[in-house]
């Protein structure tokens, strides 16, 4: 036997199929940023599409409840002067209210977007190209199950945080002087959980839309798939949440100078006619910068969702199997990739054992 050259029979390292963005095994850090951002350049249309779709419809929301709350505030003033206390109290709530349904409403709509942009990130694990189109197309049966999610998330939060006022007020009308020593670890504890509960549901919405799950079934599966890897998805998304935050401020804090730079440049004498366009072409610049930045730090935070999906499904059933087979026999090149019965165990083709240190399926 020449030097040089294994011994018969050992195993040689075979990289891992990659058709797509990722590589077909359980995935590490770097894998799902650079798979993120694949997804991103070669599906630009769908997910900025609908990232900054995402950021222009809460704009509009949020515009319109200024602009009547502007319009009326002339009449406010002069209601003000002569109402009572009853009638402050009756508009404050409603205003709160109108604040909660805006916030509500952005919170649907955001839902069924994030939802939605599951279907390009999954579709380019096999490398299929997703135009706006069609992943609305793909998307759009299961809108209904994304609105019943982000209702039964948003029912779950307003009762946490009912339940959390009510104890509150009994603490201090009860306790008195000692309210607060039980009061602020409880707050605590009470922002552990909310933390704990939505690392655990992350990945519903992906279930839902991948695997055809109604709300329900979808926070059952998220809870399923993120068992034994909660501290890895925390620490995942605090990576990303912080590195899209230093970006998002890298880009926007020059924007935000702009008004006083152009201000002594364009009418350095003042002038209230220069000053008024100057504002609102200012006001229009940052608003669609803004935009952007938010339409493209929502489209990378939700791909890196649906990849840390993708990686858990292969970790605990296999799904890197189930997509190398889809990838080869070219089968159902319409639709999302993952989708039908889930496989039970992580196993290789039938007759065929793969290779010792193929690819690191503990890792």
């Amino acid at each position: 036997m020449p030097y040089g050259t294994p011994p018969y029979g050992q195993p040689r390292y075979v990289a891992p199929p990659k058709p797509g963005i990722i590589p077909l095994r359980p995935l590490m850090f770097g894998e799902i940023l650079d798979g993120s951002f694949q997804a991103m350049r070669r599906n630009a249309k769908a997910m900025v599409g609908a990232g900054l779709l995402t950021q222009a419809l809460a704009a509009v929301i949020t515009a319109v409840v200024t602009a009547v709350s502007a319009s009326s505030a002339v009449s406010l003033e002069g209601w003000a002067r002569t109402a009572t206390r009853g009638d402050m109290a009756s508009m404050a709530i409603g205003l709160m209210a109108g604040a909660a349904a805006v916030t509500v409403l952005s919170v649907f709509l955001s839902a069924v977007l994030q939802g939605a942009m599951v279907v390009p990130v999954a579709r380019s694990v096999l490398n299929r190209p997703t135009g706006f189109r069609r992943m609305m197309s793909l998307a759009r049966p299961r809108i209904g199950a994304l609105v019943g999610l982000a209702a039964l998330l948003v029912a779950a939060g307003i009762a946490a945080m009912g339940l959390l006022a009510v104890i509150l007020a009994l603490f201090f009308t009860n306790v008195r002087g000692a309210a607060s020593l039980f009061a602020f670890p409880l707050v605590l504890g009470v922002v552990a959980l909310f933390a704990w509960v939505g690392i655990k549901l992350m990945v519903a919405p992906a279930a839902v839309v991948i695997e055809e799950l109604g709300a329900f079934a979808g926070v059952r599966r998220s809870w399923e798939l993120t068992r034994a890897n909660w501290w890895r998805i925390l620490g995942i998304t605090l990576v990303v949440s912080i590195l899209v935050g230093v970006i998002s401020q890298v880009v926007l804090i020059p924007v935000s100078f702009l008004p006083v730079v152009l201000a002594g440049v364009v009418s350095p004498h003042g002038g209230s006619g220069q000053d008024a366009t100057l504002a609102v072409v200012l006001g229009i610049v940052t608003a669609l910068v803004g935009a952007l930045v938010g339409g493209v730090g929502f489209a990378f935070q939700t791909s890196v969702m649906a990849l840390l999906y993708m990686d858990l499904r292969m970790r605990k059933d296999g799904l890197d199997i189930t997509l190398l087979r889809q990838a080869e026999t070219g089968a159902d090149p319409d639709g999302i990739p993952g989708r039908g019965p889930r496989p039970g165990t992580n196993t290789p083709y039938p007759g065929q054992g793969a290779a010792p240190g193929a690819w690191p399926y503990g890792h």
